[in-house]
């Protein structure tokens, strides 16, 4: 009896918020509240708000031939295959170094939902990343002008992703190898 009380009733009076994360609460009669809840306990009203946290870290987008496709709720993705300038099919492997905008979370979570990885980061990087590949030579890509494409691609893709609330600090290519597929 004792663990029910403490487990089920105490603790939905409360919202932890460990440091690194934010709360966002959902209240039955008002829908996602615009206040967030920074790093520590705060009080909510139980059976009636419902707490999210959410990771205001810097996250590592990996793309790499580890990527379960199983999981598709991880931050990550496979190799992408994309086309040179000249029509050569590359795979390309990397990371990338994002962060949610902490105020702007409540709005993400009212209208992307908390599957924001498989509706927006992962299309959005496919696409740009193979829309960046296109302007160049696989030697450009590969060797001399990486640099530049892990610039012209940053800037790309915050442009799509920072008025969500998703900033991209950094993008960095690892692999950029022939395609094998067809």
């Amino acid at each position: 009896m004792y663990s029910f009380v403490v487990d089920d009733v105490l603790k939905g009076f409360f919202i932890h918020v460990p440091p690194g994360y934010v709360a966002c609460v959902y209240d039955l009669g008002r829908g996602v509240l615009k206040k967030i809840y920074k790093p520590g306990l705060h009080l909510k009203v139980p059976f009636w708000q419902r707490a999210t946290l959410f990771n205001t870290q810097t996250l590592e987008y990996n793309i790499n031939k580890k990527f379960n496709p199983d999981k598709p709720e991880l931050l990550g993705d496979l190799p992408i295959t994309a086309n040179t300038e000249e029509g050569k099919k590359i795979d390309i492997e990397g990371t990338i170094l994002l962060r949610l905008d902490s105020e702007q979370i409540p709005e993400i979570w009212q209208s992307i939902g908390e599957k924001f990885v498989e509706k927006i980061i992962r299309p959005t990087i496919q696409s740009r990343v193979r829309m960046i590949a296109a302007k160049y030579n696989f030697d450009e890509v590969s060797k001399t002008k990486r640099n530049e494409v892990e610039i012209d691609a940053r800037k790309e893709l915050e442009r799509i992703l920072y008025p969500r609330g998703i900033f991209v600090e950094n993008v960095l290519l690892s692999e950029i190898n022939l395609s094998h597929v067809k």
